[in-house]
């Protein structure tokens, strides 16, 4: 026993609990789920393996991660924090040597930069106060509906994090629809004889109960495309890592098995279906920032519809797919060209919803030419300006889609 705590230090005075308990915290404050009995895991891991880097680093990661899209973010956060007693609040002090750090500043994924910005802040505290970024104090409920309220044009950089993770939250049911394949169900339509003629053997031929086959229920397939034009700069990247989080297919029961294309559209069009299978937010947004070669410039929708005709006509699965479109309508090509895109796109898809941040203003009537051919084209137009309006487009998608197809 004391040779134990010659190697990790006076373990009776709570240093090294009190050193672990600080690394779970940043962990939860970067989205890891840890708990409690993985920290007790975690305190007997370090006891086992001693406080070598590599040793104590695979010990925690096997006992504190349970999701493959946390190993980065653990590993990263781990470097860091583990580097200099600084960042680390003295963590383990007593075993690293006594010299200043030189490193060149190192970048870091979002989750992990701010889940040490607590750290910083308590390190030095004449930081500017704008500068400090606290995503586990507690907000008031009059702070809370006003950051639900908030348009998005209008957060500062702090309240535009803090709105960007609390969009990765809400979550996006798709709609579902009766696929052909069947299984086995107390009220389906169809007699399963193969089954039923299997128990009868069993029972001497005598049929007691004749098996049912329903159909298997399916998520619409979706199509996403998103504007990431200079008027929508300030909502692409946040409606990016909401439409990543709330429409995955492994996010919930709701949208298991389902299938989602996202395509970026400005001056062209980029496919970041490659991007959004990627499970870790941070990841996602900088394989499809790298993708995207027109961000924050014009809008061509027309282009961008003619390319996804002649080169992903495909991705429309038999007329099933539900097609969000997300942009302002603020179109720079003709409307004639772009009324017949549309026309064909509506042909060929289940509905099209327009997704417009311009609907925050009362009186918005979609006058621009290109706005008013996408309004003539769209099954309807859906507010995605704050929180407010993401956690309203569920139950909007549901009501669409219950209402009867306009006419093609």
């Amino acid at each position: 026993m004391g040779a134990t705590y010659s190697q990790l230090g006076d373990a009776r005075r709570g240093k090294l609990a009190d050193n672990l308990t600080g690394f779970g915290r940043a962990l939860r404050r970067a989205g890891v789920p840890v708990d409690a009995a993985r920290m007790a895991l975690a305190q007997e891991a370090a006891l086992l393996v001693g406080l070598a880097r590599a040793d104590l680093c695979a010990a925690l990661e096997t006992v504190l991660v349970a999701r493959e899209q946390d190993l980065l973010v653990f590993r990263e956060l781990f470097a860091t924090y583990f580097r200099n007693p600084n960042v680390a609040q003295k963590l383990l002090a007593q075993m690293l040597p006594i010299a200043e750090s030189h490193a060149e500043p190192v970048k870091r994924r979002p989750r992990v930069a701010e889940a040490l910005a607590p750290v910083r802040a308590a390190r030095a505290p004449t930081e500017p106060e704008e500068e400090k970024i606290d995503f586990d104090a507690a907000m008031t409920a009059s702070e809370r509906e006003r950051l639900h309220a908030a348009d998005f044009n209008q957060l500062s950089a702090s309240e535009y994090r803090l709105v960007q993770r609390l969009a990765q939250r809400v979550p996006l049911p798709l709609p579902r629809y009766a696929a052909r394949r069947t299984r086995p169900g107390p009220h389906g339509a169809r007699a399963d004889w193969p089954l039923a003629l299997q128990r009868a053997m069993r029972t001497g031929g005598e049929l007691v109960q004749v098996p049912r086959l329903a159909r298997q229920s399916q998520p619409l397939p979706l199509l996403v495309l998103l504007d990431v034009s200079g008027s929508m700069e300030r909502y692409a990247r946040l409606l990016l890592a909401f439409l990543h989080a709330a429409t995955a297919p492994g996010s919930g029961a709701a949208n298991r098995g389902g299938r989602r294309d996202v395509f970026a559209f400005g001056t062209t069009l980029t496919d970041l279906t490659p991007a959004f299978r990627h499970q870790d937010p941070d990841t996602m947004l900088e394989r499809a920032s790298a993708a995207i070669p027109d961000f924050a410039g014009g809008t061509r929708l027309a282009e961008s519809l003619a390319q996804l005709r002649t080169r992903h006509a495909r991705r429309l699965v038999g007329r099933r797919t539900l097609v969000l479109l997300v942009s302002d309508g603020l179109d720079t090509g003709e409307p004639a060209v772009l009324a017949q895109e549309l026309a064909w796109l509506r042909r060929h898809c289940a509905r099209l919803l327009w997704l417009n941040p311009l609907l925050r203003f009362g009186g918005y009537e979609p006058s621009a030419r290109g706005a008013a051919e996408l309004h003539r084209a769209a099954d309807a137009m859906l507010a995605v300006h704050n929180l407010q309006s993401l956690q309203q487009l569920a139950s909007s998608l549901a009501q669409v889609l219950r209402a009867p197809a306009r006419t093609r």
